[in-house]
């Protein structure tokens, strides 16, 4: 067994052993805390699921007293075994992220940056577009996952009505979109850090975040006039009773809305859904199709009520704040990075990389889950929260609470969404609220 010697060691993060000759890897230390990070959540996670797998397994056989009059006994278990099926999918797809994020580790990364120049002499547009395309290529493999729980799995269960030709042209869509805006991002990051870090040394990061954060709201604005139709239709609602219905609720809430569209979800899937798009006077009612076909028109009023409510109860600017602090947190963190030689060579970055943008951004955006996997648990606490707030603003300024319920009820049924989650899974994964526990609020409200 040859060692390398502890110059090597310094230039190349880990030593060359040779066995018999085969060449190991022995990892630094920073790269063995964010295996052991992943190979935490990716346990934990498998944990939550056979815990919730292990409840809908026990209940599928008989109706429980809370469902009757939700589900009679063959959608009951028609909705227990889509929970099953999806779980068993995700958790196959787990495992080969975390197959990838080894490897990525391990190999591609380092291997990346020491044959793609990221220093600061390399021209920014080739290292922009060289990391971004590393990026689109790395989550080739969801796009498998994808079509298998599009084609497979929500086939099996009736809700795909998705042609394969325009799913695959939804993801080249997706890639050229993605591309262009990763590849700008960086760009407009690097030269902004060259720009700036000359003249503000200290605090060059902030003014990046706050020109990177304006951007983020002009595409919130953009988002639904020229994104969004790329990949479906908005149709504006025809005149009739449910629009006035509807734009009376705007009226009376004081929400400004300048537009009811119907989305023509029904070209995709069955699932049905409701939501607001855009930002300031540029907001937009937007219905899936479904919703129509499934609801009468007091159910979908109270749920654009619920939707209004998340507006006039101020969630969205609070989400706005807390994504800017974190985001504020996540570019001191890169500026911390760039300076650090240490993380650098820790990752297998060579050292002439040190003081580079393009290396310690794409760190955080590789790496950054490991840490705030177990944050998830706060954040979907909040939304809970919202949730029951939204809930309780429906019934008491425009609607009443046996319509949200009924609509509630509806999207459970219609989506075989399990309404009985095991406590676990629910507190760490779900945004909302289950359906007793949203019946329970409305009840109070009442």
């Amino acid at each position: 067994m040859v060692l390398a010697t502890s110059d090597l060691r310094e230039e190349r993060l880990w030593t060359n052993t040779r066995i018999s000759g085969i060449d190991f890897l022995m990892p630094s230390l920073l790269q063995f805390t964010l295996c052991f990070l992943a190979l935490l959540n990716f346990c934990f996670e498998r944990i939550l699921q056979r815990l919730n797998d292990g409840k809908v397994e026990r209940g599928r056989s008989q109706l429980p007293d809370s469902i009757v009059g939700l589900m009679n006994l063959e959608e009951w278990e028609k909705c227990s075994e889509y929970t099953l099926a999806k779980s068993n999918l995700l958790a196959r797809e787990q495992f080969s992220s975390l197959f990838i994020f080894l490897i990525n580790l391990f190999l591609l990364f380092p291997w990346f940056l020491s044959n793609w120049p990221q220093d600061q002499e390399a021209e920014i547009w080739h290292t922009s577009l060289a990391s971004a395309l590393f990026l689109m290529i790395l989550q080739i493999p969801d796009s498998y996952w994808d079509w298998k729980r599009q084609f497979v799995l929500e086939a099996r269960f009736g809700f795909n009505l998705q042609k394969f030709g325009l799913w695959f042209s939804d993801k080249i869509k997706q890639s050229l979109l993605g591309l262009i805006f990763l590849f700008a991002v960086f760009a407009f990051l690097d030269w902004g850090y060259r720009s700036l870090h000359s003249i503000f040394p200290g605090s060059w990061w902030v003014i990046a975040f706050l020109a990177f954060f304006g951007f983020q709201l002009l595409l919130m604005v953009f988002w639904p006039k020229f994104i969004l139709p790329l990949f479906n239709e908005l149709t504006p609602l025809p005149e009739g009773p449910l629009k006035e219905r509807l734009m009376q609720l705007s009226r009376k809430t004081g929400f400004r809305t300048s537009d009811v569209k119907v989305m023509d979800g029904s070209r995709r899937s069955m699932h049905s859904n409701a939501f607001f798009t855009g930002f300031g006077n540029f907001r937009w009612i937007v219905l899936y199709d479904t919703l129509i076909e499934q609801m009468e028109d007091e159910e979908i009023e109270a749920v654009l009520a619920h939707e209004i409510g998340h507006y006039q109860l101020g969630h969205v600017p609070k989400r706005l704040l807390l994504s800017f602090v974190f985001g504020l947190a996540s570019f001191a963190f890169l500026n911390f990075l760039i300076e650090s030689d240490w993380c650098l060579r820790q990752l297998g970055m060579p050292p002439e990389h040190q003081g580079a943008l393009g290396p310690a951004l794409l760190t955080i955006l590789f790496f950054s889950e490991c840490f705030t996997y177990f944050f998830k648990p706060v954040s979907n606490y909040l939304s809970r929260r919202n949730e029951f707030e939204a809930d309780s603003f429906a019934v008491r300024n425009a609607t009443n609470a046996n319509s949200l319920a009924s609509a509630l009820r509806k999207l459970h049924l219609k989506n075989l969404s399990y309404p009985l989650p095991h406590l676990w899974m629910a507190r760490f994964h779900h945004s909302h609220p289950s359906l007793a526990e949203r019946e329970s609020n409305l009840q109070k409200e009442a």
